[in-house]
């Protein structure tokens, strides 16, 4: 990966890439988009074609495109991208690497890589090397403690390695890929021989790690550690933390880009110094909404009015970093994992918030320390539990908060079933809240 351009983009980012106020900010991005969709037109015959069909001037405004999802980016791969890239051949190429776990491989000078499907269908993404130079500069100068020039180890724990994460054992910053399909026993040799400055995984793998330094099994001591992949727990967020004794950071990064990271006061703000975030309101009183996202550093497989299947809380406040980035108070969970109630008074099915189960779960017992629950059905939900206490008295704690919430709603009571708390991290993205109901019911939000 070429080094100069590596640097050219940290330096772009930690020192130009300054901006006072809002306005300064839009200004910067409608000039940036205003360029970027000039390529694309140009060079997606996806957007050429929409472009000539149904715009005749093109004004910087991006209302006038379609907004796409996962969907429609898959359906129309061959002619959205910019570098010829057949879809069945990348995922192919991207399909092998993830069996032999050799992630080096590209085509035509194209890293591709395959989204985890979360959401029950998997996505490739292509990345230039250009662009994976752009990416790591921007990442090191939003990331890194202290400058360029320091020294760091950085490990990586992650389900599927890529030619942007790839180990280079050489220069003053390394990179050291741990697959979470190997053994437990030779993770925690790794990190005692590597001694890492810097941690990043799953806040599920985290917590591991943080178990294991309270039961002296590692003994690292990371300057940085920063959450990514997972939805981030405050009861994982506050043990790993207590543990390390130093703020857990974070990272909203996905297969569609870069879109968060957490500033010097651990506020998560949305990286709109090269995505442009558009809001889809589920509840705008309470700040909660879908972003529709368009980065316009991205030319192989432009991102352009791509709505996410996440959902986000935005901050109330200001931070005191002074940042004009929009702030955000956490990231809720996805869409798929709404949960859903019937009206008691009435036929008409409504929504519950991840967040509104969340602190119901947490208002419960501080005895509780992890939890999982999922909504199988309206009516019928189960509960995991890992208590530190009497489980029979929590579990009452809890039944008593949930019919609580859904008696605020005038919500039928569903049927609250517990089990066996037996969750173990994996290479799979663990989901404390999870639905099963797949109905979409978003214009009967409460």
């Amino acid at each position: 990966m070429n080094k100069i351009e590596i640097m050219k983009h940290y330096f772009k980012t930690k020192y130009l890439r300054k901006f006072k106020t809002r306005k300064q900010l839009e200004h910067y991005q409608k000039i940036q988009m205003k360029k970027h969709m000039e390529f694309v037109f140009k060079h997606s015959a996806f957007y050429r074609e929409f472009y000539q069909a149904k715009i005749t001037h093109f004004d910087g405004n991006l209302e006038h495109l379609p907004i796409i999802s996962k969907r429609e980016m898959m359906e129309n791969f061959n002619t959205l991208n910019t570098a010829n890239m057949n879809k069945d051949q990348a995922y192919q190429l991207a399909l092998e690497a993830e069996k032999t776990r050799d992630f080096s491989p590209k085509l035509n000078g194209i890293s591709i890589g395959l989204s985890s499907g979360t959401s029950g269908n998997r996505g490739i993404f292509l990345i230039s090397d250009k662009e994976s130079a752009k990416w790591v500069g921007t990442v090191l100068a939003k990331l890194l403690p202290g400058h360029l020039f320091e020294r760091h180890k950085i490990a990586f724990f992650l389900r599927a390695n890529n030619n942007l994460y790839s180990s280079t054992e050489n220069g003053r910053i390394t990179f050291h890929y741990f697959d979470l399909l190997d053994e437990f026993a030779s993770h925690q040799e790794k990190l005692n021989d590597l001694q890492p400055t810097i941690i990043i995984g799953p806040p599920s793998f985290l917590r591991l790690l943080a178990e294991w330094q309270e039961q002296k099994i590692i003994n690292v001591t990371p300057s940085k550690i920063v959450s990514v992949a997972e939805v981030l727990e405050d009861l994982d967020k506050y043990y790993i933390e207590n543990i390390y004794n130093q703020k857990l950071h974070q990272v909203y990064q996905s297969t569609e880009g870069f879109l968060a990271a957490t500033c010097s006061h651990g506020t998560l703000h949305m990286n709109e110094d090269i995505v442009m975030i558009h809001k889809e309101y589920l509840d705008e009183a309470k700040g909660i909404f879908v972003p529709i996202i368009s980065d316009f550093t991205r030319t192989t497989q432009p991102i352009i009015r791509y709505r996410l299947n996440d959902i986000l809380i935005e901050s109330k406040t200001s931070c005191p970093c002074g940042s004009p980035y929009l702030a955000l108070e956490r990231i809720d969970g996805r869409c798929d994992d709404l949960f859903w109630g019937l009206k008691n008074t009435s036929s008409d099915i409504c929504t519950l918030f991840p967040d509104f189960i969340r602190r119901a779960i947490m208002f419960a017992s501080d005895k509780i320390v992890e939890y999982k629950v999922i909504q199988v059905d309206m009516l019928n939900i189960n509960i995991q539990l890992k208590v530190n206490g009497q489980l029979e008295e929590v579990k009452e704690d809890v039944r008593a908060e949930m019919v609580k919430l859904w008696k605020s709603y005038e919500l039928i009571i569903p049927s609250f079933s517990f089990l066996t708390y037996d969750l173990k991290p994996s290479d799979k993205k663990l989901k404390r809240i999870e639905s099963l109901i797949k109905e979409n019911h978003h214009d009967q939000n409460v």
